[in-house]
């Protein structure tokens, strides 16, 4: 799965003002991603509020990306949840056509063992007819899943071919990279230690503010991949404020008022998340225009 080394990014779901999915901005949105040198697509995540969208609008997003990539880059798409059997039937009855790989988050609310843990990813791993890559995200999913699991799952669940690690501690990180079985990926799901993960052997990143500078984040990977590591560390240092800025209201509120700047999309989002305050806003602006600013000159 080397194409899934580099730069992902967790794209929002933009809505319209009333409110609708926004078919058009979504596709902007892709073909930005993709010209600024993005290395894949991951649809359906926490990012893109999948826990506020039907059923019918999951499939018009999934449609949409689809669209607009036009086979120009992988597709990872976002299936999971803390019902372990109801995660397997929606595996068999999606259409998995256009994607390459799954995206499974660590089961939420529910609080479960690490034993628990590993038996719902091996039942998921063997129900799925494509590769996976769990999810770890313990400020979300309320429990965290122990380096022990991962690398225990790695080893037993051919199927499973990359953690997307975003608990932001790096002892774990390295805990899992010192351990994997070879050709197991360890990929960032936490945009302030994505250099670092890469650094230490991470295959690099899925990224919330990598889709609003697609250029500048996917170079500092890059870098990072390639070893050139005071080059990165000096990129990182001019994205870092973002990196904060971005979560400060709640993901994807700030994700998409960078979206509302570059006149790509809607600064909107559905309850019970609220839209990025007129602060805030100001602040990303500042942010953004320094970006544009360094970039141009």
């Amino acid at each position: 799965m080397k194409e899934l080394i580099g730069t992902g990014v967790a794209l929002v779901t933009p809505f319209t003002t009333e409110g609708h999915v926004d078919v058009d901005g979504l596709t902007r949105i892709v073909g930005y991603c993709i010209d600024g040198g993005i290395d894949y697509l991951v649809v359906l995540g926490t990012t893109g509020e999948s826990a506020t969208l039907t059923k019918k609008e999951k499939q018009l997003v999934a449609d949409t990306v689809v669209a607009a990539n036009n086979g120009r880059l992988p597709l990872v798409l976002g299936v999971g949840g803390n019902n372990t059997a109801a995660v397997v039937e929606e595996l068999r009855e999606l259409d998995l056509t256009n994607f390459d790989v799954v995206l499974s988050v660590s089961p939420y609310y529910n609080k479960p063992t690490q034993e628990g843990i590993y038996q719902h990813f091996k039942v998921i791993a063997a129900a799925s007819p494509l590769p996976i890559i769990v999810y770890n995200v313990p400020s979300r999913t309320g429990s965290n899943m122990a380096p022990q699991t991962t690398v225990r799952l790695a080893n037993d669940c051919p199927k499973i071919i990359a953690i997307k690690e975003a608990s932001g501690d790096m002892e774990q990180v390295r805990h899992i990279l010192r351990q994997r079985p070879n050709g197991f990926m360890v990929i960032s799901g936490d945009d302030a230690t994505a250099l670092e993960t890469t650094l230490a052997g991470g295959s690099g990143v899925i990224s919330v503010l990598g889709q609003g500078l697609p250029a500048e984040f996917s170079a500092m990977i890059r870098l990072g991949l390639n070893g050139e590591a005071a080059e990165a560390r000096a990129l990182h240092h001019t994205l870092h404020s973002g990196m904060e800025l971005i979560f400060q209201e709640g993901n994807p509120a700030g994700i998409k008022a960078i979206f509302e700047i570059l006149n790509l999309a809607t600064a909107k989002v559905r309850l019970p998340l609220m839209e990025a305050s007129t602060r805030l806003k100001g602040e990303l602006l500042r942010f953004v225009e320094q970006k544009l600013k360094h970039t141009v000159s």
